[in-house]
């Protein structure tokens, strides 16, 4: 009790701290977190380090530690030890130590990125909030997903190339469901999408109606790019080019978030 009483207000504290943390990171509802689980060591490292988190080269390193505990995948199971490394380590790495076990372990395949399609998957959602992080733009209205638009737009995870083009042309689930082929767009940019291919959409996007002012296509290009998409591969319909191009760029940004380079290898399929 008298632990408890010393303390509460600390780790209150620090769950308040982390959510404000993950605000930053453009994870606003527990639907899109990553892992519950490592909201537990986010909150104790917050309430034990104070206000020095938001000092720049302190809110740096923590955001690279949360990216590495997403990408790696390291908070499904055995997470009390982790939890207990990650107390003891981060916070000594913040004041000059070596790399916690968490950053040091973690290792990206650029493969998994083709078995990611649900949201059981931590690092799908991850990316998720990274593309919005790194300022990706609504195809229809270029707004960028800020805490407001998020929420006011009702913006979730959309196919690129919709689910019924790529049936029509013979693609299986397992390659269209990719995170590869998905981003974060709102919900009227998405019924416009509807189930026509990319250069349709664009067409419409572009011609506008009575409810949506028409866009210019350079400037729709400037949205496209924001996704991390090659406007010119969506534009032909191109999907195999598509989906080879955007693996390379969500595999450049993984590894700018995690601050190391990803494993070129197989990996196992999703369960």
């Amino acid at each position: 009790l008298e632990a408890y009483k010393q303390y509460a207000k600390q780790v209150e504290r620090g769950f308040v701290q982390a959510a404000k943390f993950l605000h930053m990171l453009h994870i606003y509802r527990i639907f899109d977190l990553p892992y519950q689980s490592q909201i537990v060591p986010l909150a104790a490292i917050l309430a034990d380090v104070g206000d020095s988190w938001e000092h720049d080269a302190n809110r740096a390193k923590l955001v690279r530690w949360y990216w590495n505990g997403v990408f790696g995948e390291l908070y499904g199971s055995a997470v009390e030890s982790r939890n207990a490394r990650d107390f003891m380590e981060v916070p000594a790495w913040l004041k000059g130590g070596p790399e916690p076990s968490t950053v040091s372990e973690t290792m990206f395949r650029a493969d998994r990125l083709k078995t990611m399609r649900m949201r059981l998957s931590a690092a799908y959602k991850g990316l998720n909030a990274l593309l919005m992080k790194e300022g990706a733009q609504d195809f229809r209205s270029g707004q960028e997903f800020d805490h407001t638009v998020f929420f006011g737009e009702s913006v979730d995870i959309h196919h690129i190339f919709p689910q019924a083009w790529c049936r029509s042309h013979n693609i299986k689930p397992q390659v269209f469901d990719s995170i590869i082929n998905k981003t974060p767009l709102s919900y009227k940019t998405n019924r416009i999408i509807g189930g026509v291919a990319p250069s349709e959409y664009l067409t419409k996007l572009e011609q506008g109606n009575h409810a949506t002012p028409a866009i210019e296509s350079a400037r729709l290009d400037r949205f496209l790019a924001s996704h991390l998409i090659n406007p010119q591969l969506l534009r032909g319909d191109d999907f195999g080019e598509f989906m080879a191009d955007r693996q390379k760029r969500l595999l450049a940004l993984i590894e700018k978030a995690t601050g190391k380079p990803s494993y070129v290898g197989d990996v196992l399929e999703e369960g």
